[in-house]
């Protein structure tokens, strides 16, 4: 993009022009972002952000869809972003959880963003984070990040969210599986939703047994039902949401958290420059050794010592 386009586009975002924001995202998404960030860092800080994690299939477009009516009837502009899994082979990806979204396609306070991963691991991707700061930025003030749906290594999106709803459905078979695997650590609020199923009181006893015996600081994580098809449960899911904001700010870990998805970035952002910089750096003839010798090396080409 060309600084005159630059400048354009920066005023036009200020402006309040939706194609803007979206060429803002896009522009993040091609790695040409950063002096955008930069002059809108600023106008950010002050929507809500709520992240939706949990396996395939288990209805994370529906809650979604379902959040973002509920918000409307309060009067709140609305984000979202949701993050489908790109093929490994042409790199692409369906963006079909905009599917669920459909009914809010022509609302102007709902703005929608399908993005792919990638092959960014966690769960997001690369440009997730520039996105929820541009909405922000642009006046959004509840903003719902729909990851993958990979399952177990879906932790990523807590550093990004203020608040990370996990959802489980009964009778999936793999709902201990994901609590052994440290999700009940990154969960603020569980939801069990596709509640009218038989096995749904077996999947809460499950949660609650979890819950018992896991550590937990001040704030002990919620369990909410739903049956987001039929919009069941979400004025209690949009309570425990509030509840936990409010705790936020009570504790004062609003900021940590704050703090803590500035550094999200930043990791995220010198990452993915280092890795960009390192695979013209690979050595993989005879003299390169064993892979650690050949990371060693080009690590040591960009001045990186161990």
């Amino acid at each position: 993009m060309t600084s005159d386009g630059t400048l354009e586009l920066i005023r036009d975002f200020r402006a309040g022009r939706p194609r803007a924001l979206a060429r803002a995202i896009t522009a993040c998404e091609s790695g040409n972002g950063a002096r955008v960030v930069a002059e809108l860092y600023a106008l950010a800080g002050n929507a809500t952000t709520v992240g939706i994690t949990g396996p395939p299939g288990v209805g994370k477009s529906t809650l979604s869809a379902a959040l973002v009516r509920k918000a409307r009837t309060l009067g709140r502009r609305v984000g979202v972003i949701s993050v489908d899994p790109s093929s490994p082979f042409s790199h692409g990806a369906l963006l079909g959880d905009r599917i669920r979204l459909a009914e809010h396609f022509t609302d102007p306070d709902v703005f929608i963003r399908s993005m792919a991963s990638r092959g960014h691991l966690g769960g997001l991707a690369g440009a997730t984070a520039d996105a929820t700061l541009l909405m922000d930025a642009f006046g959004f003030q509840f903003i719902v990040v729909e990851t993958v749906g990979a399952g177990q290594s879906e932790v990523e999106i807590a550093e990004l969210a203020q608040t990370t709803i996990v959802a489980l459905q009964p009778g999936s078979g793999d709902s201990v599986q994901l609590l052994k695997a440290g999700i009940v650590e990154i969960a603020d609020i569980f939801v069990v939703n596709k509640g009218d199923h038989p096995m749904a009181d077996q999947l809460r006893r499950e949660i609650r047994s979890m819950l018992q015996i896991s550590e937990h600081g001040a704030w002990v994580p919620e369990l909410v039902t739903t049956q987001a098809v039929h919009g069941q449960g979400i004025d209690e899911l949009w309570d425990a949401i509030e509840r936990h904001a409010a705790y936020l700010v009570e504790s004062g870990e609003l900021e940590q958290r704050k703090r803590e998805r500035f550094a999200y970035q930043v990791r995220s952002i010198a990452a993915g420059r280092i890795r960009a910089l390192v695979d013209g750096r690979i050595d993989v003839g005879s003299a390169a050794g064993d892979p650690y010798d050949a990371a060693s090396q080009a690590l040591a080409s960009l001045g990186i010592e161990e």
